[in-house]
């Protein structure tokens, strides 16, 4: 094994024994200590699927985790023990990831729009890899950072819904300026770096985007430079009820990359799937701690609740479940009624949703949230005080000898070949089963 992740990092559970199952046991506990705060059960038996998922739906394409996403120590430490790289957005992250012995060379510095004091940072900690759509940015670095190895990022033609203004990357016309200006400034310029993001993976987008860095590459090679190295992104979808599935999408990257960088023609492949990861092995649980009737003469309830720190932010939480105390059973015909929830007071967002259709809820009830895996997680402290929810991390014994599989070790010796053809995650009673020996990313 790598040693970012052991046994002691996550509870180990049996097959069968599922994500609901580990779920209703804390609140057993929490509920028998009247504790009331929130917490997050995270299945990394999920993301070790994905991550076999991705290898061998994109086999020429070596995954590097955006911190920013999801940097609870558990992701960190098993995508590390499992060969993956790390993107990173400022010195917070660096310090994160390789506080854990993730090496610089496993590290992109991938910010657009970085600070000069932590352009030094990555400097002294040895991350040479960053990005670059900009003359501003490509002087701090050529100043601060001149040994850095630099990926000039281009601007992908997306979905139409996604607003120019938000777009970073610099256009085609721009590169070889660019690429002149990094020459004067004895910048190295390595390769390209396109993100189509979530919304603009489409054939025909993905399709000119990859032609584009392929044209970008020219102008960098014309120029002298080493180019070796494409980054192609991220965007890839966290859950399977989107309007295209992954495999069908890596399909797509797949014919792209074929046309336009044939495998055998020395350039490296790099993306940054996030959500893809983790939004579905995270399940969020917290409770009502207050509820307030609405007028009779306005139909529904305003439901307000903080379970501590109440429900994450996400850009678009998914609808709850409630879950009562589990010494009592939920009436199957209680009437439902129109909710609004609400976050802890004091919270700049403390709205979550309105309009829900739940049952009566009451003080003490448990709402469920599943797939809250992506950009839920804080880094820093909320305000007002309220603790962080704590995470419980969970892995079959069949999805940790996957993971010593993906080290080139043996499964452990109560693994026979039957069991080693059962559902990797604890909670994976409708995937499919893996029953290959898995091909994993080098270190």
């Amino acid at each position: 094994m790598n040693g970012y992740l052991n046994k002691s990092n996550f509870l180990m559970v049996e097959e069968g024994f599922t994500t609901r199952d580990l779920l209703e046991n804390l609140l057993v506990e929490l509920c028998q200590a009247s504790d009331q705060q929130a917490f997050f059960v995270a299945d990394l038996g999920d993301i070790v699927k994905k991550h076999l998922r991705f290898l061998k739906a994109l086999p020429r394409v070596k995954p590097y985790f955006p911190v920013k996403c999801n940097g609870s120590e558990g992701v960190l430490r098993l995508l590390a023990e499992l060969g993956a790289g790390f993107a990173c957005t400022n010195k917070a992250e660096i310090a994160r990831v390789q506080s854990i012995g993730v090496p610089a060379n496993k590290i992109l510095y991938s910010s657009p729009c970085k600070q000069v004091a932590h352009i030094k940072y990555a400097a002294d900690r040895g991350v040479g890899l960053m990005t670059f759509d900009n003359e501003v940015e490509l002087s701090k670095v050529a100043r601060s950072h001149p040994r850095a190895r630099m990926l000039l990022g281009v601007a992908a033609a997306s979905s139409s819904s996604a607003h120019p203004s938000l777009t970073f990357g610099t256009t085609l016309k721009s590169c070889r300026h660019l690429l002149e200006t990094a020459k004067e400034q004895a910048v190295e310029v390595v390769g390209i770096s396109f993100h189509l993001g979530s919304r603009g993976l489409e054939p025909q987008a993905f399709a000119q985007a990859v032609a584009a860095a392929q044209l970008a590459f020219e102008m960098g090679t014309e120029l002298g430079y080493h180019m070796h190295l494409l980054d192609i992104g991220g965007g890839f979808p966290g859950t399977e009820d989107t309007r295209a599935r992954f495999e069908e999408i890596a399909a797509m990257i797949n014919s792209a990359l074929d046309l336009y960088f044939p495998a055998g023609c020395g350039v490296e492949i790099v993306a940054r799937p996030g959500r893809y990861y983790v939004t579905s092995a995270f399940t969020f649980a917290t409770s009502v701690a207050a509820v307030e009737q609405a007028p009779a003469e306005q139909p529904g309830s305003d439901g307000r609740w903080d379970g501590g720190t109440g429900p994450p932010v996400c850009p678009s939480p998914p609808e709850p479940s409630p879950c009562s105390p589990p010494e009592e059973e939920p009436c199957p015909d209680h009437p439902s009624c129109s909710t609004s929830l609400r976050g802890p007071p004091g919270h700049a967002e403390d709205r979550i949703a309105d309009g829900l259709e739940l049952p009566q809820l009451q003080v003490g009830d448990w709402l469920i949230f599943e797939d809250m895996g992506a950009y839920t997680i804080a880094t820093s402290s909320p305000p007002g005080g309220c603790p962080q929810p704590q995470i419980t991390y969970a892995m079959s014994r069949v999805a940790w000898n996957a993971v010593q599989l993906c080290q080139g070790k043996p499964p452990q010796a109560e693994a026979d070949h039957e069991s080693a053809c059962t559902p990797l995650s604890c909670g994976w009673e409708m995937a499919g089963t893996l029953c290959v020996t898995p091909r994993c990313a080098p270190a």
